[in-house]
Formats: structure tokens, sequence, C-alpha cells
């Protein structure tokens, strides 16, 4: 379809970006720097200094970040982990297929694990509790880290949609024991294609890591034990280490595009909208999304659609409610009311001032305001 508003515009992106990442490219194949070069070890150092990590340790993908972890933390049958059910099945599924059990909580009305409940998801087998700090929103890790160290668990941050977000001051990414990060095409920083990391301030961990996602090896000839072949493309560390300098301009306009909408959409009747971005001191969300829900989400889409405005909906489906999980025997309510009204509306740094205008104004004209 010849969408007239996008949801991510990736040709509109290559356009104002290719005359930067194209001598970037051709310099690091020019160079043969292929595999596990300077361009990795570059681009892993700028990231967690940039989130305000030690260590920073790059995978082939946020999923395979989060399955070093469970390796490494040694998650196995007997334990629990603590999530939620409104995220994609990777947060959890790493830590399951060890052997774990997955305890999931309810979300608040900001679509982030609802905290106070928390205390009562926890127990002695508790061994992670995995905050998914959602559509570029931290998760109140203050909370968090109370009830992980009222039962000696371990804190794992999905980052993946947070990149650069903060609560009370301090950076998505730096609460807990590690954190995990997506640059999936989509996100906040994209690679082209798929890539992520793991950030940490342990430096034992880090080494353990960067160990397990190199098949063990720990020198050219080393085995430090059995491991997998999941390290971060070298031409791929390269393109965001590039882009990486532009993250915090990229936020900045989020931020003002989430603003706008906020101010065209806020006396929409029957038609909740995010947080704004000046709403909460504490808070420095980066709109990863722009979710809005009404329970007319299934007509909303459509008439979107209908003006060539592209949606997304994530996720329809909560992971409780997925028939082979095998988790159906949990009660989620809020989750499931916001799988069944969520959708986000374009929102990405390609998108214009007059864009913002037509896509309100078409949701306006839907809700008769």
């Amino acid at each position: 379809m010849d969408w007239r508003v996008r949801f991510v515009d990736y040709p509109e992106q290559w356009r104002r970006q290719r005359a930067g990442l194209l001598p970037v490219i051709e310099e690091t194949i020019a160079a043969g720097d292929l595999m596990l070069r300077h361009q990795l070890r570059d681009f892993e150092t700028n990231l967690a200094r940039f989130v305000g990590t030690a260590r920073g340790v790059g995978v082939s993908n946020c999923t395979d970040g989060l399955r070093l972890l469970a390796h490494a933390l040694d998650i196995g049958p007997g334990d629990e982990i603590v999530s939620v059910a409104h995220t994609f099945v990777a947060t959890i599924s790493p830590f399951v297929l060890r052997g774990a059990k997955p305890v999931l909580v309810d979300i608040g009305e900001d679509h982030l694990m609802d905290t106070d409940q928390l205390a009562d998801a926890v127990s002695k087998r508790t061994k992670v509790i995995i905050p998914v700090h959602l559509n570029g929103r931290t998760v109140d890790m203050a909370a968090v880290l109370k009830v992980a160290e009222s039962v000696g668990a371990v804190v794992v941050e999905d980052a993946a949609q947070a990149l650069g977000a903060s609560f009370a001051g301090r950076n998505a990414g730096t609460f807990g024991l590690a954190s995990t990060y997506s640059f999936y095409p989509a996100k906040l920083l994209g690679a082209l294609g798929d890539a992520g990391a793991v950030l940490t301030s342990d430096g034992a961990l880090a080494d353990r890591l960067h160990a397990l996602r190199d098949h063990g090896r720990v020198a050219q000839a080393e085995l430090d034990g059995w491991g997998y072949n999941c390290r971060l493309d070298n031409l791929q560390a390269a393109i965001l280490d590039w882009r990486l300098g532009l993250l915090p301009e990229w936020i900045k306009r989020r931020r003002e595009l989430a603003r706008l909408y906020t101010s065209l959409l806020h006396d929409v009747p029957d038609l909740s909208i995010p947080v704004g971005p000046d709403a909460d001191p504490r808070r420095y969300d980066v709109f990863q999304n722009y979710p809005v829900t009404t329970a007319r989400r299934s007509e909303l889409v459509a008439h979107l659609r209908a003006d060539g405005i592209e949606t997304l909906i994530s996720w329809p489906i909560p992971l409780h409610r997925q028939k082979g999980l095998g988790l159906d025997h949990l009660s989620l309510p809020r989750t499931e009311r916001l799988c069944r009204e969520v959708v986000s509306l374009p929102l990405h740094v390609e998108l214009t001032d007059d864009q913002v205008a037509y896509v309100a104004a078409s949701v306006r004209r839907f809700f008769g305001s």
C-alpha cells in the first residue's frame, strides 16, 4: 500500500542518512573489518558510556542477549522469573527454555509493570525479576529494586524500547545487574538488520558474556566452556556507532512529536493517550512509540488505514493468552484489556509536524471531535 504516513519511513530514513552511512560502510568493508574488529569494540564502549554502565557486549540480537544472561546466571528448573505478559515473548522465553517458571504480574495505567503487585508475585524461588521499559518509558525501578532485595533476586532490565530514557535522574539500564537492548531497524537506534547488546557494570559478568557469545572462547585457541555463536556483526556495529552520535537529537525530536500529538489529542473523548513528555519531572521518556487506547480500536485502525495512515498493534494477544505457552491459568485483567484496545500511531524522527497534524485530524474526525 502507498501509505501517506508510514509507521516507520525506512526510505526517507535512508535518504537522510545515506551520505553519512556510505563512507562508514565503505571504510569498514575496504579494511576487511568484518568480524570482532575495533568497530565493535568502539560501539560497545560508546554505548556503555551513553547509558552509564562500565561495559557493553554486542550480540546478534536482543533475544540472544537474554539467552546469554540466562546461561550466565545459571537459570534452571526450580527457579522462577517474574515479568509481565504485555511484552514480546523473547523477554521471558530464554529463561523458560532453561527450565524456569514464569510468574507474570499485571500492568498499570502506563502499560508498565504494576510494581504494587510485585511483592506478592515473588518468592524464595524467584531468581530474576525482568521489568520491561516499554514505549520509551522506565518502570518505577526504586520499587522493583526494593522487592528484588527482599528475596535476593537479580534484576535484568529489558530496555529494548528505552535507550536514553531515565527515571529519577538515572538512566534506564543502569539499575539492575544487566540490561538488554534491541537494535531492530524500527527501534530508536536501529541497525540495517538484526542486532542487540547487553550492558552491565559487573566486569566478571561482562567477561563471561563475551566468552559465551563466541563459542566460549577467552583467547583465540582457548575455551572457557561451552558457548554460542551470537556475536554482533562488525558492519552493523559500525553503522550503529555512527547512528549513536545522532541519537540525542533523534530523542529530542521524538519528544517534540509526542508533545505535538499530546496537544492535538488531549481532549478527544473515548481515547486515552500517553503521559506527555513534560508531565512528570521524575521521568525522561524517549517515546519509542505513541500508544493510544480505545474500545473502538478495530474501527479506528480501519479508518486510519483508509486515510493512508499506517499503525501498529503491540501485542493483540498477551503472553498468558497464547495457547501454545501454557500460561492460561493466569488472570491479568489490565493486560487483557490493553491488548484489546491499544494501537500505536506513527512516531519517528522523519515524521513532519504536518504529518502529525494530519494523523491527529484523522483521529479527531473518527471520534467526531
